[in-house]
Formats: C-alpha cells, sequence, structure tokens
C-alpha cells in the first residue's frame, strides 16, 4: 500500500546553465518563493540581489550546513546527538585522528604512539606545538583529568561505557571505586600519556577519535563552575577553549553556531575553511529550499519525496552511501504493556519493513533485521525477527490482547521530523491493519525528546544508532544496563557479562564473533530494540564543495574541507 503521496520533478527553472543552483529570475513566479526564503528562514545576511550565501562562503571561504537541531550543548563529555558531533568535529580533536575516507587511524594531537606486544598498554606522545585555542599549551594531564572527568559518577556522562575498556574504568564509572589513581590513566611526562587496558581491544585507537574521549580544558572549565557540571558557561562563544581546527566564534539560539579557523591549532596552515555555519533547520523542506537558492552547501538530509528527483535529474548533488547505523524504535520495559515480552514481539513482527523502505522510503536505505548492521567488520549477526502478522496476532493474543481488544492507550515518541512523522506513520497503520492496536503519535523538540528519553518518560520511542567505531561492540553495548545510551530499562545480568567480560576476554576473532553471536542472540529475542533499517546518507552538497569525503561513519573530518569554483 502507498503511505505517502509522490511528489513532482523539481521545475527545471531553479537551474542555471551550469548546473548549480541559483537564484529565481525576479520576474519568475517564484520570486515570491525567494522573497518568504529570504523573510522567514533564520539567514545571517540580509538577501542579496547579486550574490547567494553560497557564492558568498566559495569567495570568503566560509562553509554553509545544515544541522537539523539546536545543539543540546556544546560540552563534548555531555551531547550524545548527531548534530552536535558534527561542531564537535570542528572543535575539537582527539590524540587519535582517522583517515577521511578509510577511518583508518592516524596521528591527531599525539603525534605518535606505542603499543605493548600483549596489546594492553598504549603509550602516547603529545605534539609540543598542541595548544588550545587561547594559547595555552596541551599537555598529558589535560587529558588524565578530562578522562576523569568523563569517568566520574556525577558527570552524568552517557558515553562513560566508552571508556571502559581502560583499566578499572568501569568500577570506577559505575561509583564502585573511589580511587582514581587505580585507573589506568598515567602522566609519564608533560607530553606523554600510558595507558593500561583491561583486555586486548582490537578498536581501541578508533576509540580516542570519539568526542567521549576529548580533552577538555581544565583552566576554563573550572573558571566557570566545578569539575562535573554538567552544563555551565564555559561553552560560551568568548570563554570556551578547544583544540581542533576551528574555535567556536558565535553561537546565536536558533539561528546558527558559527566556528572559525583556529590559529594555535597545529596543523592550522593546511587548513582551508575560515568559517563554518551550522544551522538548525529541523524541516528537511525548508533546507531543500534553501540549499536550491543557494544558502547552503549541505543539507542535513533531503525530503524523501525529493530523493527520486535528484537522483535521476541531479545525481551529482546527491550522496546516498553505506552509513553504519540503525534506525530503530525501542520500547519503556519498565511500563506494560512492555514489560511483556511477547507485545514487544508481536509489535517486531507486525512491521512489513520491505514495504516501509520501497514505499515510504523510496529505496533509500535497507531493511534491517538486526541491531547489529550486517558486515560491520566482517561479522554477520543472526536473523531473528521478520515480517511474520500470523505470528504477531497470536503473541499478541497469548499476551491477553486477542485481536487487540484491551490494549491500552500508549505512544510513540519522535523527534520533530518530517521523515520521522512519515515513517511513525506507516508504522503506526501497520499495527492497526495487522494487530487492530491503536497509536498514538507525539513528537518533541529536539531537547525535549532527549529529556523525555533519558528520564524513561516515553511509552515506545524512535531512535537511531550510529556507530562510533567499526565494530559490531559498539551497537549490541547499546543494552548494557549501565550504558546511559540504553534509555529503555533493559536490563539482563547475563547480557551484561557478555558485553563486559566473555567479548573482551575472547582470545581470537572466531571466539569473539562467537560472544558477539550470542549476545545479539540475547537482545534479538529480548527485543527492548526493534531494528527497523540499515541507513545510508542521503544529502545534497554543493559541487563547489572539495574535500568532503563519504565514509562509512560518515564523520565530518572539516580540516580537509574547502569551497570554491
Amino acid at each position: 500500500m502507498s503511505f505517502i503521496n509522490h511528489q513532482s520533478p523539481m521545475n527545471p527553472n531553479y537551474l542555471n546553465n551550469s548546473g548549480l543552483f541559483g537564484r529565481p529570475h525576479r520576474n519568475s513566479k517564484y520570486c515570491w518563493q525567494w522573497v518568504f526564503l529570504c523573510l522567514a528562514s533564520f539567514v545571517l545576511a540580509a538577501c542579496s540581489p547579486g550574490e547567494t550565501r553560497v557564492e558568498e562562503g566559495n569567495r570568503l571561504g566560509e562553509f554553509h550546513a545544515a544541522n537539523s537541531s539546536e545543539p543540546q550543548t556544546l560540552d563534548p563529555q555531555v551531547h550524545t546527538g548527531v548534530p552536535e558531533n558534527n561542531i564537535s568535529m570542528g572543535l575539537f580533536e582527539g590524540l587519535v585522528s582517522a583517515d577521511p575516507k578509510e577511518l583508518t587511524p592516524a596521528p591527531g594531537m599525539a603525534e605518535r604512539w606505542e603499543i605493548s606486544e600483549d596489546g594492553l598498554t598504549y603509550r602516547f606522545y603529545i605534539r609540543e606545538n598542541a595548544k588550545w585555542s587561547d594559547g595555552t599549551p596541551i599537555t598529558a594531564a589535560d587529558y588524565q583529568w578530562s578522562w576523569q572527568r568523563a569517568l566520574h559518577p556525577k558527570m552524568g556522562n552517557e558515553y562513560a561505557y566508552m571508556m571502559f575498556p581502560i583499566k578499572n574504568a568501569e568500577p570506577y564509572g559505575t561509583g564502585k571505586l573511589d580511587d582514581f589513581s587505580q585507573v589506568g590513566i598515567r602522566v609519564i611526562d608533560e607530553r606523554t600519556l600510558e595507558v593500561e587496558l583491561e583486555n586486548p581491544t582490537p578498536y581501541f585507537l578508533q576509540l580516542l577519535d570519539h568526542h567521549s574521549y576529548y580533552a577538555v580544558p581544565k583552566h576554563v572549565v573550572l573558571k566557570y563552575g566545578e569539575m562535573t557540571d554538567r552544563y555551565s558557561d564555559w561553552t560560551r562563544p568568548g570563554n570556551m577553549a578547544s583544540n581542533g581546527p576551528f574555535r567556536l566564534a558565535e553561537w546565536k539560539i536558533y539561528h546558527y553556531v558559527k566556528l572559525e579557523k583556529n590559529p594555535h591549532y597545529w596543523d592550522a596552515d593546511n587548513v582551508a575553511l575560515n568559517a563554518i555555519y551550522f544551522y538548525p533547520v529541523e524541516n528537511f523542506s525548508t533546507e531543500e529550499r534553501m540549499f536550491r537558492v543557494g544558502q547552503l552547501h549541505k543539507t542535513f538530509e533531503i525530503p524523501l519525496d525529493k530523493f527520486p528527483d535528484y537522483k535521476k535529474e541531479h545525481p551529482e548533488l546527491l550522496r546516498n552511501n553505506p552509513y553504519l547505523g540503525t534506525y530503530y524504535y525501542q520500547f519503556n520495559v519498565t511500563r506494560k504493556p512492555f514489560d511483556d515480552v511477547r507485545v514487544r514481539r508481536a509489535l517486531a513482527l507486525a512491521i512489513d519493513r520491505e514495504a516501509l523502505v520501497h514505499q515510504v522510503m523510496y529505496g533509500v536505505v535497507d531493511a534491517a533485521y538486526t541491531l547489529t548492521p550486517p558486515g560491520a567488520a566482517g561479522y554477520e549477526p543472526p536473523v531473528l525477527i521478520d515480517f511474520d502478522p500470523d505470528e504477531a496476532k497470536r503473541l499478541l493474543a497469548e499476551a491477553g490482547f486477542p485481536e487487540g481488544k484491551g490494549f491500552p492507550h500508549v505512544e510513540l515518541l519522535y523527534n520533530t521530523n518530517e521523515s520521522h512523522r512519515k515513517i511513525a506513520v506507516a508504522v503506526q497503520q501497520m499495527w492497526k491493519k495487522y494487530l487492530n492496536v491503536d497509536i498514538t503519535l507525539t513528537n518533541q523538540e529536539w531537547k525535549v525528546y532527549l529529556d523525555s528519553r533519558n528520564r524513561l518518560q516515553y511509552d515506545m520511542a524512535r531512535a537511531g544508532w550510529i556507530g562510533d567505531v567499526v565494530d559490531p561492540m559498539n551497537f549490541l553495548d547499546l543494552g548494557l544496563s549501565t550504558n546511559g545510551n540504553n534509555r529503555s530499562g533493559y536490563k539482563r545480568p547475563e547480557y551484561d557479562d557478555y558485553i563486559l567480560h566473555k567479548i573482551p576476554g575472547s582470545k581470537t576473532q572466531a571466539e569473539r564473533f562467537e560472544n558477539f553471536y550470542q549476545a545479539e542472540t540475547m537482545i534479538m529475542t529480548d527485543l527492548p530494540f526493534v531494528p527497523v533499517y540499515t541507513y545510508k546518507t542521503k544529502y545534497l552538497l554543493s559541487p563547489s564543495v572539495k574535500g568532503f569525503s563519504s565514509n562509512y561513519l560518515d564523520k565530518y573530518y572539516w580540516k580537509y574541507v574547502s569551497v570554491g569554483n
């Protein structure tokens, strides 16, 4: 069945002779749309009849990007979302960075490192010219302090578990150990940091490129509050110090965040852009229109119904590449009726993913039947769910709701976004058609949505997980009871044991993959999370952008990007 109406192809009058999107002609019927965009969209400068924002950006070396939502915070040890991470990638750099295409480890703040033969000890040598954006030198002690902050139980860092491969990090991070000196993070001298792991961790160098491992400036954080303050003025313009290729210049709430080139960055001579503007445009149709009239170099996404048009008419502007991520629905298993696995499984089996992918998503993504995307680092997960409405009805009846009778009023929560709404409407209709249950859809602005999920103030919610490293562990540890990103209330000691002990203690790759398989079998049987589709990127990029590499994690290494004709 069809869930949305297909839109007609875009009008070719929007294109100039070079194939780039330009302004509508003053005497065209689209002039009114141009006027509307100038008045309604939060533009940086007044609309100019002579030069679009993209043209000006190409001339000045300034990149303009839609970024979906207003940032929750710019503190890398607090934020959790993709919009925030896009900004953090410009503001900060880890001890280890990565090749922008292949994602192989590359020197970052550390110019080199050494690894012991047993794979348990890493020694990092910080660059002599590593400085904060205020000119203060960066030392090994900065990393030790920052990682203590990231792990501290009072910090409430939802990514603290990312540091659990470090010796004694898990007991310290969960409050079982008070003495931080027992955690395997040691300052050897001003420029040398040594890290000891609990077990060999093949992806540890990849972890150091994640924002949870970024150093934060102790001298600035403590100037505006305590070590474990989650929100303070240290991240405001004029206060913030960072160590990446860019520094914070402006933050106009609900308008834009502006980054400017950081002159104290160790590799500043090779940073091409002078500035980056991030716009919190939640409506994908609005950002697509902004792209068309030259207001954006890059969209965050593209409206689903526009995808076929761009794929056919302007594929050079479209990016639709493999992306290590899973879009899923999660249940609050502490609330009835979702404390019953039969209900969760019934709803999972009543989703026709193939119809969803092809009729709603226009084939832009792939149907997902596992939490871990197939093939991640060579691992193939077990497939334990499918589309089976008859079995779904049987399970729902067994749970006490035959033909949906007596099923309570429940809500499906999603953050404000047109694509999320369309998917939710389609799934809502499937559950009504196959199970005769009525589900109410509720949307919330990004920050409110995150807070609702964090406090378990929801029945069901859409969620998406984008891999932080190319390894199955990064998906399976979502079910860990102490994982701040779990957000479902799911707790199972046997599962925790696999994540914390059996998988890290694997002696061979074959044993590790077998333990992954057993853990995924467990969580896909319990189903606190129901996978819907595997991501692919879907955004528009101006031909004037150079050095913007696609990679499996869709991470943006801004230092390599330039603009110009």
